[in-house]
């Protein structure tokens, strides 16, 4: 019996048709994956299924006559969700600031809408209406997801992956017949994928219809068919044995070396050593994030930081971008000048350093065109700049754009990408002044694989040279470029190998 039937539908995103001819049906017992090139429209399909977005043509229709908002839900992978939630997660340093936490709500008022008003001075003046979240239904979903022993903790302390088993517990706790999901494995570590593979395996068997955004090499168990997008229709439709038959790596694109030419030797390689941490601490009243971490890399090393999610990758990245107030209190060099030293000022140590995160990702400003965005990497800035670009850096943008194939959206607004699209223009921002530190923290969360090969050989590319330093951070160890030949791992908060 068909659940969920979409007819010849045309649906249009600002000036652009995204989907078109599309025709798609969605059976009772089937859990379906959508996979398709960044830009392919899995997104806002998942937005148009949920009702979230108007079709321009054709016909949709659904085997229920309940409201969408109560049998369908689509998991948030931003903090959207919720307007004093998202007032209190304003700026993409927010959770490396100590005073956020004391006002930013905690994962159990989020998940039981127990919020106090924003601006509150007093809590206890406030009075909260019961939670419609039974502490049963609370703490069955916290299981499931293994954030029990995360509910007291505000969400600004939580990590990107964490963050995300948040959100996704913030929807099943809504009991949705119908769960919608982007991405939903990007930025797990290994245990926080088994856990969500285990999750939506038992949903799947209590009823639940699961319908996902995700990529070719990370479909659950649960799930039974693939729908195949490529530039707004349907390609093709199979069941998951078949695709699982045929998958293969075909052709995998290569960068273009004479676009390569420019990146051979970055500004500013004046010094021995990119960094040295000396018995680095970062504590939140009396939660230890960083205890005692070492770290010396030398000009030309290629790193991989890695670890589970919360083991502190993200707060100690911090300290190295001047982006975590906790520096001050620390003993280290960057680029062989002391904290604090000659030189050594937030905006001379930003200058330096090429800087992609899932945090930055979250939090950059939308309203603004490609152009501005990656523009904006010269000035360290978040899409929003008040220096004259030089004809040398309009010429570079250019250069970068068409270096990882963003060129045809460069006047397009930010918020008009899809989140594929928008992380390889964030990779771009990274690239456009050529420093001599990348740090590239899960660079290709949203990327499809053959988004990822293709980045992986331009990292390789532009390292190619003993000036060139980077940290670069995945949970995939298919993800991780071949030029890195050091390795830190880290365990709450303590160093537990370096190689």
């Amino acid at each position: 019996m068909t659940f969920i039937s979409l007819q010849d539908v045309f649906v249009r995103k600002y000036d652009s048709t995204v989907l078109s001819e599309f025709n798609w049906k969605i059976k009772k017992g089937e859990n379906w994956a959508i996979i398709g090139p960044n830009g392919s429209g899995k997104t806002l399909l998942l937005d148009v299924i949920a009702g979230k977005w108007p079709i321009a043509s054709g016909k949709i229709t659904y085997d229920w006559t309940e409201p969408l908002r109560d049998t369908i839900e689509l998991a948030s992978n931003d903090y959207s969700f919720n307007r004093i939630v998202s007032a209190g997660a304003e700026y993409y340093q927010q959770r490396f600031h100590a005073y956020e936490s004391e006002r930013a709500p905690t994962v159990r008022a989020i998940l039981t809408d127990q919020l106090k008003p924003v601006g509150t001075v007093d809590e206890k003046s406030v009075s909260l209406k019961p939670s419609k979240v039974s502490e049963e239904a609370l703490s069955e979903v916290s299981e499931l997801l293994s954030i029990t022993h995360l509910l007291d903790h505000p969400f600004v302390t939580l990590s990107n992956g964490e963050t995300r088993r948040m959100l996704l517990a913030k929807s099943l706790l809504k009991k949705p017949k119908i769960l919608l999901l982007d991405n939903a494995f990007s930025g797990l570590d290994v245990h926080s994928r088994e856990v969500l593979r285990n999750a939506l395996a038992a949903l799947s068997k209590q009823g639940v219809a699961i319908i996902m955004a995700t990529t070719a090499t990370e479909m659950p168990s649960c799930i039974t068919n693939v729908l195949e997008l490529n530039e707004g229709k349907v390609e093709k439709q199979s069941r998951i044995a078949d695709f699982k038959a045929k998958l293969d790596t075909a052709h995998l694109p290569k960068p273009d070396p004479i676009k390569l030419e420019h990146f051979g030797h970055p500004e500013f390689t004046n010094f021995e050593y990119a960094l040295d941490l000396r018995n680095t601490k970062v504590k939140y009243h009396d939660q230890l994030i960083l205890d005692n971490v070492n770290w010396k890399i030398a000009k030309g090393e290629k790193w991989a930081l890695s670890g589970a999610n919360g083991s502190g990758k993200s707060t100690l990245l911090s300290i190295i971008t001047a982006d975590n107030p906790q520096r001050f209190a620390n003993d280290f060099d960057l680029f062989d000048r002391k904290r604090g030293g000659i030189g050594a000022s937030i905006w001379d140590i930003k200058q330096k350093i090429g800087h992609v995160s899932p945090e930055l990702h979250l939090y950059f400003p939308r309203n603004t065109t490609v152009f501005k965005t990656i523009a904006s990497g010269f000035f360290d800035a978040t899409g929003v700049f008040f220096k004259k670009l030089t004809d040398v850096q309009i010429e570079r943008v250019h250069e970068v754009s068409e270096l990882l194939h963003v060129h045809h959206l460069i006047e397009k607004d930010f918020s008009q990408l899809s989140k594929g699209q928008q992380r390889m223009v964030l990779l771009a921002r990274a690239l456009v002044k050529n420093p001599p530190l990348l740090i590239l923290d899960e660079p290709c969360q949203g990327l499809d694989s053959e988004a990822i090969e293709y980045f992986k050989a331009v990292v390789d590319a532009i390292c190619a040279t003993p000036e060139r330093t980077l940290i670069y951070v995945s949970h995939y160890p298919q993800e991780i470029p071949s030029c890195v030949t050091h390795f830190l791992k880290l365990e709450k908060g303590v160093v537990i190998e370096s190689l």
